[in-house]
């Protein structure tokens, strides 16, 4: 039994009331508590890897989904605290410690608070010592699985059925990719079984339950079922417009797309493409882009994109060379062509932060290309503009050592200083946001962008802010929980409202367009020669562009699980929203005249279908039942 002690703590007296429960070395993931009595929950952190170039953000929800807490760790912070009370009640508080995250985090409460742990999928969720143990049930007739990943530690699972001294062991071993992993059919009862897990081997964990609840306690005692109550939402819409919403788009791919592909990119109304410009092909082959960027831009009607210079496969480490500067003239040539429809972005380098080993190895690479663009005046006519730095996220370090010294925002402000009338556009790229209560930082990104580049006398920023690549990991860091369900619908619906919420984004772009064979991250699966369908992230898509309009209106919203968006066009008012939640919500919304001019709501569940729905309005209030983990659009006609 000595296993979780050590993990967690547990330092857990049974004959002393006062005892305390402890958690420790958690990285990702859920810690639900329920009390009886007057309790507090104490949060304290160690770094762990690159914390002094990273923020975080921790979440306290109460038992109706009401944020009670937010504590954001600033990144000089590698070490701190955090207390919170905890009340009397008959549902679950819910603290999050969202992943990816760069430290150890450590919890102390009352160990007659009842607390189940809700470890993240794939992802490791804690850091374990050999023989760490916690316990899970199974309810009768559920056909569980338990499964787990091999992270460089815990290389098995061991579970022991306590009613009878069944024993399991999954071996987790190693593989290439990272989304593959190991499980275990648990045994069919007829009667509710509680199991023993035990954890073997030192270091990163993944563990977690599918088929039933993804809850671990410390003792069998504490497996009680997690209790949420209905929540309330309260939105208020203002006539005030705060700016245009961004174009929304994706990342496609350097060839001609397939015509088969054609009625679903259709589907995904894309007005915004991320590109990338290979300059070893066009320094050989000046022409090879031309084709199928009038494809993109005719047939599909994208008007506004960012293209990213780099070498073959990505390759970023982009040089100010005879190859570089003839493939940049070859790009540059490529959209004149295209007869001065639309914004064209270049950036100088993929994700410079992350692939170069100094800001002033960019810097000079930077300078010497802004230089061959602004040379020629006929490339701004064309709609050519300079995007920079295409950063690894922004306002966080990227992936790699010394990140405290690459942290986007950082170069962004040097360059600014130096070169500001070369540049037309701040540019980025964020990854590892995977929470879905942790989807707010989209928002503090822009907001923060926004402060950098300067706001002009409307309001809006002087420089594009351009979010050119996002998802909710980077590389081939993927979990199919992540990337193939209709969990990705929910962050996608998010991260779209959050970061366009305040009317500063000009371009927002899912990253990519369809799967590859090492990156299975796309809208679109391909499931064989000329053969396609939308993945569940892809169909969501379909369901925001059909409510997208073009202007931002001013909405209060008390809620911290449903996001919400109030757009105008012409006389057409739009609400995009989505329960990320799985309570049910009932919503409240005043500043609509009601009853709602040509009104109409719509949701969009987890059957990847939508649906009309039911909505009341009363003495100038319009309600609505709001079903957990739903996308929503409530639309009417102002006129």
């Amino acid at each position: 039994m000595k296993g979780w002690y050590l993990l967690f703590g547990l330092g857990l007296s049974l004959d002393a009331l006062a005892a305390s429960m402890r958690w420790g070395e958690i990285r990702d993931g859920s810690l639900f508590l329920q009390t009886d009595q007057p309790d507090s929950v104490t949060v304290r952190w160690t770094p762990a890897w690159q914390a002094d170039a990273n923020e975080e953000q921790l979440y306290l929800l109460d038992g109706r989904g009401k944020l009670l807490g937010e504590r954001l760790i600033n990144a000089s912070e590698t070490r701190g605290s955090q207390t919170w009370p905890l009340l009397p009640g008959a549902a679950s508080y819910r603290l999050e410690i969202p992943g990816y995250s760069f430290r150890h985090y450590r919890i102390e409460h009352d160990a007659r608070t009842v607390a189940l742990f809700a470890p993240a999928k794939v992802h490791f969720s804690a850091e374990s010592k050999n023989g760490d143990v916690l316990y899970f049930k199974v309810a009768a007739g559920e056909r569980a699985v338990l499964a787990g990943k091999f992270h460089g530690g815990v290389t098995a699972l061991q579970a022991q059925r306590i009613g009878d001294h069944q024993a399991l062991t999954l071996a987790l071993k190693p593989y290439r990719a990272y989304w593959q992993f190991d499980q275990i059919a648990l045994p069919v009862s007829p009667r509710e079984q509680v199991w023993r897990l035990q954890l073997q081997g030192s270091g990163k964990a993944a563990f977690w339950l599918d088929g039933t609840a993804n809850l671990f306690a410390q003792n069998p005692q504490q497996l009680q079922p997690l209790r949420e109550e209905v929540a309330e939402v309260r939105l208020v819409l203002h006539d005030k417009v705060l700016g245009r919403t961004p174009d929304l788009g994706i990342a496609l791919p350097y060839v001609m797309p397939p015509a088969a592909s054609h009625a679903l990119l259709d589907a995904l109304k894309p007005t915004a493409a991320s590109y990338y410009s290979f300059v070893d092909v066009t320094a050989q082959n000046p022409q090879f882009e031309d084709a199928f960027r009038r494809v993109y831009q005719q047939r599909f009607g994208i008007r506004n994109d960012i293209t990213l210079l780099a070498g073959s496969q990505r390759q970023a480490d982009l040089r100010a060379d005879v190859q570089s500067n003839s493939g940049l003239d070859a790009w540059l040539a490529s959209t004149r062509a295209l007869g001065g429809n639309g914004t064209h972005y270049i950036g100088f380098a993929d994700e410079p932060n992350l692939n170069y080993s100094s800001y002033g190895q960019y810097q000079a690479i930077f300078t010497s290309m802004a230089r061959q663009v602004r040379s020629d005046p006929a490339n701004a006519r064309a709609g050519v503009r300079i995007a920079m730095p295409a950063s690894s996220r922004l306002v966080n370090g990227p992936f790699a050592d010394n990140a405290a010294d690459k942290r986007g925002i950082d170069w962004a402000r040097r360059l600014l200083s130096e070169s500001a009338d070369q540049i037309d556009a701040l540019a980025w790229h964020e990854w590892m946001i995977r929470d879905l209560l942790a989807t707010r930082v989209y928002r503090d990104s822009v907001r923060r962008a926004a402060e950098l580049v300067g706001l002009d006398a409307n309001g809006q920023p002087r420089k594009a802010l351009l979010l050119d690549q996002t998802n909710l990991s980077s590389g081939s860091s993927l979990s199919p929980y992540d990337q193939e369900t209709h969990y990705t619908s929910l962050w996608w619906a998010s991260v779209v409202i959050n970061a366009s919420q305040d009317g500063l984004l000009s371009m927002l772009n899912w990253f990519q367009a369809a799967d590859e064979p090492h990156y299975p991250k796309g809208m679109l699966r391909i499931l064989g020669e000329d053969r396609f369908e939308l993945k569940p992230v892809g169909l969501a898509q379909q369901f925001i562009a059909r409510h997208w309009l073009r202007q931002v209106l001013q909405l209060d919203n008390d809620a911290f699980e449903v996001d919400v968006l109030a757009m105008a066009g012409d006389e057409q008012r739009t609400l995009l929203g989505v329960n990320k939640g799985t309570r049910l919500q009932r919503v409240d919304l005043s500043g609509a005249r009601c009853p709602l001019n040509h009104g109409a709501l719509r949701y969009f569940g987890a059957d990847n279908r939508s649906r009309d729905a039911p909505f009341a309005c009363d003495n100038g209030r319009l309600r609505f039942e709001l079903p957990g983990q739903t996308l929503f659009a409530l639309s009417w006609s102002a006129s």
